[in-house]
């Protein structure tokens, strides 16, 4: 096995003994970095928590930070209109992993049920960059960047057919044409006397046809 006080990584060997055993850096000391790992999609919570028990299994919790299921805050509506702030997964199939990579930690991370493989170049994981890492976590907590609005969950896309469902526009049917997330509104062309007329409605007044 080659000196694991260097700093190059290299896949974990079946019959290496105990590749920590010379580290010259205690667990606490062990410098981590962010990594991005892919993992089933709609999986992401459980195979998070899987991770955090075999972490605590193996007693490598040195090695290991925060992993977390990327999120950001969106407004949903019911549908008579009230509104509630709920957490979306902003990169559906990956988690952020906080680490020092080892032989050790690669082979549990690696052998975790539901898990692919570490984002990289080469089969070699590469660590985000601190800025990367910093929006993330702010939009997690909840903080949006420059003051912004908290989107809006919006079930439409561009180009959809619709139908308004109340208002003064009741039953007509129309296109998407645009989506104002901040403000939970769409631009909906209907035809009205035989024109195409662009109309904003709020979204929670349209349904798919």
């Amino acid at each position: 096995m080659s000196d694991p006080s260097s700093n190059q990584y290299h896949e974990p060997e079946e019959n290496s003994e105990d590749p920590q055993s010379d580290d010259s850096l205690a667990p606490e000391d062990t410098p981590r970095e962010w990594f991005i790992l892919k993992v089933q999609v709609n999986r992401e919570d459980s195979i998070r928590d899987a991770l955090v028990r075999r972490i605590k299994i193996e007693g490598l919790e040195g090695y290991f930070g925060d992993i977390i299921v990327p999120t950001e805050d969106v407004a949903e509506y019911s549908k008579s209109g009230k509104r509630r702030i709920v957490k979306r997964k902003l990169y559906p199939g990956y988690l952020l992993v906080n680490m020092a990579i080892t032989d050790d930690t690669w082979f549990l991370v690696r052998e975790t049920p539901g898990v692919g493989d570490f984002t990289g170049s080469a089969g070699k994981p590469t660590p985000m960059d601190a800025h990367e890492v910093e929006r993330i976590l702010r939009m997690g907590a909840g903080e949006e960047e420059g003051g912004a609005q908290i989107k809006t969950a919006i079930p439409f896309r561009s180009g959809d057919r619709v139908r308004v469902k109340e208002g003064n526009f009741q039953n007509f049917e129309g296109d998407v044409e645009s989506i104002d997330e901040a403000n939970g509104r769409i631009t909906v062309v209907i035809t009205i006397f035989n024109r195409s007329t662009p109309v904003e409605l709020e979204h929670w007044q349209l349904e798919a046809v």
